[in-house]
């Protein structure tokens, strides 16, 4: 499965937000299977007291017809971040679009990131706590079983385990990780994890620029790193991950087989 995490910095300005997509977008050749931009690609967060209500869009908005139409340019399935209208506070929500165009499936950020002195509960709501899964279709025919979080979810180890038990071969994780000390060491160490733990491949999009860390990295089911950006506003991490490894990784390493706590 051929991926690319598409590395930006997002801005309170829709439209222009909407043109930078566009354009780094507009660059890509059809010849990816799995394209992830960051979380908050339509609306960035902001400052603590920026009205992400005011902001948010639906589902059927001008941010997700922009993504539909690219994701039917390459032929390809593309994840991406926005502020999801409602009738009150909005929700932090992941559209993935197939490479038909269609809206495939919607994951609604579980944990917020009420962490590190921030209260993102203040001003978005909390998806349903269940795992959401997609199936990608690959060039080769097939198909992968790709499992959604987003950022602080990457915390949490319990939906990774929740992905794997509904079938997840790779999880894809869209962020805008602030920046800070630490921060960093826990991006790369907490992927790393996850791939290992859960045996998966991991494709993580993150915002770059001075307020976030960047870094956006693939890794594959070893938990080895295959691409990792820089801490740059702009930056495209794109790596082959081959299904067929997990499989090998899973016999070499039957962890998830071998649990006696918790398994579905």
């Amino acid at each position: 499965m051929r991926v690319a995490a598409v590395q930006l910095a997002s801005t309170i300005d829709s439209a222009e937000n909407r043109s930078l997509v566009d354009a780094r977008l507009t660059a890509l050749e059809p010849a990816v299977d799995l394209v992830v931009l960051p979380e908050a690609t339509m609306h960035d967060f902001g400052s603590p007291d920026h009205d992400l209500a005011a902001a948010a869009e639906p589902l059927d908005g001008p941010f997700v017809d922009l993504v539909a139409g690219h994701a039917r340019r390459l032929g390809a399935t593309v994840v991406a971040g926005l502020f999801e209208r409602t009738d009150d506070l909005p929700y932090n929500t992941l559209v993935v679009l197939g490479p038909d165009g269609d809206l495939t499936a919607t994951y609604r950020k579980i944990h917020l990131y009420d962490s590190f002195g921030y209260a993102e509960s203040d001003r978005l709501r909390g998806g349903a706590v269940e795992p959401v899964t997609v199936d990608v279709p690959t060039a080769d025919g097939s198909s992968a079983r790709v499992g959604l979080m987003t950022c602080y979810d990457l915390r949490f180890p319990e939906l990774g385990r929740a992905l794997v038990d509904a079938g997840a071969e790779a999880f894809v994780v869209p962020a805008a990780w602030v920046a800070g000390e630490h921060k960093l060491h826990h991006w790369r160490t907490l992927l790393a994890a996850r791939a290992v733990e859960d045996v998966v491949g991991v494709v993580a999009a993150a915002q770059g620029g001075e307020r976030y860390t960047g870094h956006s990295l693939v890794l594959d089911a070893w938990g080895t790193t295959l691409a990792e950006g820089d801490a740059g506003k702009d930056d495209l991490v794109t790596a082959d991950l081959d299904l067929a490894d997990v499989g090998r990784a899973r016999e070499v390493n039957p962890s998830l087989a071998n649990r006696r706590m918790g398994r579905a």
